[in-house]
């Protein structure tokens, strides 16, 4: 595929390679702020832009945590089990810096065009009306299989808390889309980070719990931990499609990307977002690293997914009980980013854009359950948990994290030929290859997924779609 080149001055070649635009970030923002603010006695829409507009780097973390940091990190001590502990940590600590490079390049694209409010808007200077239209429909997609997939979750939690398989699971699919949507409601962001110290503060409980009744369950065992089937290289019997599924539950717990336009075009000072996406990067490549490793060696190469599922009963009803918060409250702000999304587009100059007037409330009340309704038909017709995971990230995530981050470079960022410095030639390079692994992971990671859905029907691994049945979420 042919990149094009821009018409910029070719740098020195004695400039850094990290070279934010904060130069034209300050001037944006110094113009825009008096502006916002003069205009507040001219109505709800002036108001509405100084409300969205509150967002700062330490809440923008926040959100990027709940956006990426969910209960599916729990599924990736499965996926060290298929790769094996020492692929597993180099593929955790890889892809996760790969993840924050690329979420570098999606800010830089931002201060240099700060119109940009949401994924599509930045697919559009490359592409044109296709590319927005195109990106639209993949960002509503995914953020709504995500919202699906916390019901489907929430529903496995509440199977497992409950412990009644007399009851039918219908009703806690419903008492979860219920949750995911009240939760849903507050429109801004700087309004939502308040609810993301609470989901963090409910994973690491739920991790570290998982973490100590496992090995104390391993301690007791016979034999104790020594006897332990963990491995530090992969099964004998492992095959291309366990190994790329195992691989896109890793890329899908770096999936904040998508949502960092969404959340930035809220932020008050847009250039802090490094120290963001260095904050959320450090910690996620830390506790996930922790998090596959710890538990695998606890538990072995029977490690279930999510792995709360292989902790003993009592303990495991507990702790999805503690997780019940980061199951709703991750899940809640992926409709409320794609909610925002339609709101924009379908009243771009309107004040009910910004939820303010009762009209404007009205509307997005009714926006966000049928969203919500939406996702949780998607939950009940794709009850499963990992090929759920593995299919959303190689469809979607693939792009927004690594393919098209990389082309912004040589599109949007790229200053001069790309041969025309050392620095473009090395940053082509690295471009280049984060380019190739998204594809990569679309192609062979949606054929591993759909592999794998068509085989776990074959073989009656999965119940039917909406049934009561709780022994199909676990119970």
């Amino acid at each position: 595929m042919s990149v094009a080149t821009t018409d910029h001055a070719v740098p020195s070649s004695n400039e850094p390679i990290w070279k934010p635009d904060l130069e034209n970030a300050d001037k944006n923002e110094q113009l825009r702020q008096p502006q916002l603010e003069e205009k507040v006695a001219g109505g709800s829409i002036a108001m509405g832009e100084l409300k969205h507009n509150k967002l700062g780097w330490k809440r923008l973390t926040i959100c990027l945590i709940v956006e990426a940091i969910a209960l599916g990190s729990l599924s990736l001590p499965s996926a060290f089990a298929t790769l094996g502990m020492v692929a597993g940590v180099l593929m955790t600590v890889g892809i996760g810096l790969i993840a924050i490079w690329t979420s570098y390049l999606v800010g830089q694209v931002k201060l240099k065009h700060p119109h940009v409010e949401h994924y599509a808007d930045a697919v559009a200077l490359m592409w044109g009306k296709f590319g927005y239209e195109l990106t639209s429909v993949m960002f509503v997609l995914v953020l709504i299989l995500l919202t699906g997939s916390h019901v489907l979750t929430g529903t496995i939690a509440w199977v497992r808390i409950v412990n009644d398989p007399t009851l039918c699971a219908l009703i806690w699919g419903l008492v979860s889309a219920l949750l995911l949507y009240l939760l849903a409601l507050p429109p801004t962001f700087h309004e939502f980070a308040i609810l993301g110290y609470i989901d963090f503060a409910s994973i690491l409980v739920a991790i570290t719990t998982t973490m100590i009744a496992t090995g104390i369950h391993a301690g007791f065992a016979p034999g104790g931990l020594a006897t332990m089937t963990w491995s530090a290289w992969p099964p004998a019997t492992i095959t291309f499609t366990k190994a790329f599924l195992a691989t896109t539950n890793i890329i899908f717990a770096y999936s904040f990307a998508m949502c960092q336009y969404s959340f930035m075009a809220e932020m008050h000072t847009p250039r802090d977002y490094v120290k963001s996406i260095w904050a959320l990067g450090i910690i996620e490549i830390v506790v996930y690293t922790l998090t596959g490793a710890i538990i695998y060696a606890f538990v072995g190469s029977g490690v279930a997914s999510p792995s709360i599922l292989s902790a003993p009963m009592v303990v495991s009803r507990v702790t999805f009980g503690l997780a019940l918060p980061v199951i709703f409250i991750s899940g809640s702000i992926n409709t409320t980013v794609v909610g925002k999304y339609i709101m924009g587009r379908v009243f771009p100059t309107s004040e009910i854009r910004y939820v303010n007037t009762r009209k404007g409330w009205a509307i997005w009340l009714a926006l966000i359950a049928g969203l919500t309704v939406i996702a949780w038909a998607v939950a009940e017709a794709i009850p499963f948990f990992n090929a759920l995971l593995g299919l959303i990230s190689s469809l979607f995530i693939s792009g927004f994290t690594f393919y098209l981050p990389a082309l912004f470079w040589f599109y949007i960022l790229k200053q001069g030929r790309w041969d025309a410095t050392y620095k473009n030639i090395g940053l082509s390079i690295v471009n280049g290859l984060v380019f190739l692994f998204g594809v990569v992971v679309l192609v062979c990671g949606t054929y591993a997924s759909v592999w794998d859905i068509m085989q776990s029907y074959k073989t009656g691994k999965v119940g039917s779609s909406f049934t009561c049945s709780a022994a199909s979420y676990g119970g």
